[in-house]
């Protein structure tokens, strides 16, 4: 299991492929067994895909004090750092999002190409969370991840259509989520304040916008503000997807990001 001594404590990684490198970042909780092995195959037959859990969850070290979304992104400068890479593209789900804007708004030099996933600008411009949702988000602060309180989450995550036509692959999510669960105590820790609404217009690198037009953890209004504050970003919609896009349609998923990564 290789591990990268960055900031202070241990981050694991796995690299996939070769060529140029495309360093994915997850959502808030999520580890590796969130990405889909075939999605991670199809990406690496083309670049060098990097896939790592965050500090506090998975099989990274737990850390204290105080968690902000531009300190994990410092964190994969250091993964950056330790592994030679000096400039990367990078794709942000949701939480991931925030961290992979921290990190072009911080280090533009290190990306090429920017992939904003089901995520959002944060802050009081960005459009209101589901009421229900936001309930259960908090519930997921104060209770462990049982596998019951896994599947209440599921209609948050997942469109109506996926959960009634694919009942084993939502079974199988679920199980793979469960592989290393996140206790409520690293959930809270990393709901971390974010708000990028003034700082978009400083994205300058080439950027993707990928939503669910049925997200109600992090609403499509939310793509929208990206893309009439970030310059030349090009938006696309998943018109049968929630939140989980890369889950849901992977096989458009996979093939909008090969076109936009090799345009």
């Amino acid at each position: 299991m290789p591990k990268a001594k960055v900031n202070g404590f241990n981050l694991y990684y796995e690299i996939h492929g070769e060529g140029f490198p495309l360093l994915m970042i997850l959502g808030l909780s999520e580890n590796v067994y969130w990405w889909d092995p075939p999605l991670i195959e199809e990406l690496s037959k083309s670049f060098k895909v990097i896939v790592f859990d965050n500090r506090d969850v998975g099989r990274s070290d737990k850390t204290e004090g105080e968690l902000t979304c531009k300190m994990m992104a410092d964190d994969i400068v250091g993964l950056m750092d330790a592994l030679d890479i000096n400039r990367a593209h990078i794709l942000g789900h949701s939480m991931g999002g925030y961290i992979s804007q921290e990190l072009v708004l911080n280090y533009p030099e290190r990306v090429e190409r920017l992939i904003l996933c089901s995520s959002g600008c944060g802050g009081s411009k960005a459009p209101l969370i589901n009421p229900k949702t936001l309930r259960f988000l908090m519930k997921l602060s104060r209770r462990e991840h049982t596998r019951k309180l896994v599947e209440e989450g599921v209609p948050h995550m997942f469109s109506d259509d996926i959960i009634k036509n694919n009942p084993e692959y939502i079974d199988k999510k679920i199980d793979d989520i469960l592989i290393i669960p996140t206790g409520p105590d690293v959930f809270k820790r990393q709901i971390a304040s974010f708000n990028s609404y003034r700082r978009l217009k400083n994205i300058k690198v080439p950027t993707l916008i990928l939503h669910g037009k049925k997200d109600i953890i992090l609403p499509p209004g939310n793509a929208e503000i990206f893309a009439e504050k970030i310059s030349g970003a090009k938006l696309i919609y998943f018109e049968n997807s929630a939140h989980m896009i890369f889950m849901e349609e992977p096989v458009k998923f996979a093939e909008i990001v090969l076109e936009f990564l090799k345009g």
